[in-house]
């Protein structure tokens, strides 16, 4: 599993906005200057942590965006699966994207690979943003 340059930015742009006063919003402009993210490349990443639930947007002369819940609520695993796809290392052996790969024929290499997968997931499930704050 390698993380995309998109989780990474989702991820320190949810860190950034996790460290901030819950009810106050920061600007895309701010987060990006302030995590040295492209700003029109935030602004794509954050409308799908919008869509999904993780950020809310205000408008207005105060608005920008806040997240939409806590940031102990929010994994690591969820993030980098909404940004990037399967955590796993292959898709035969991913729980959400499974997809049958030439690798199935031998299965020491797919017992192999679960048991990465596995140890991916499970850190990633049980560390939340808060935890990384």
């Amino acid at each position: 599993m390698r993380l995309t340059t998109r989780s990474e930015y989702g991820l320190l742009a949810l860190i950034f906005l996790a460290r901030q006063d819950p009810e106050a919003c920061s600007s895309v402009e701010v987060i990006a200057q302030a995590q040295q993210i492209p700003a029109k490349f935030l602004e794509q990443i954050l409308l799908s942590l919008k869509r999904s639930g993780y950020v809310r947007s205000v408008r207005g002369s105060r608005g920008g965006y806040r997240l939409a819940k806590p940031a102990a609520q929010i994994t690591i695993a969820e993030v980098v699966r909404l940004l990037d796809g399967a955590l796993a290392p292959t898709y035969s052996v991913s729980r959400y994207f499974y997809e049958p790969t030439p690798i199935e024929r031998e299965q020491s290499l797919i017992h192999f690979f679960q048991e990465i997968a596995t140890q991916i997931s499970t850190a990633m499930e049980k560390t939340s943003i808060a935890d990384v704050t």
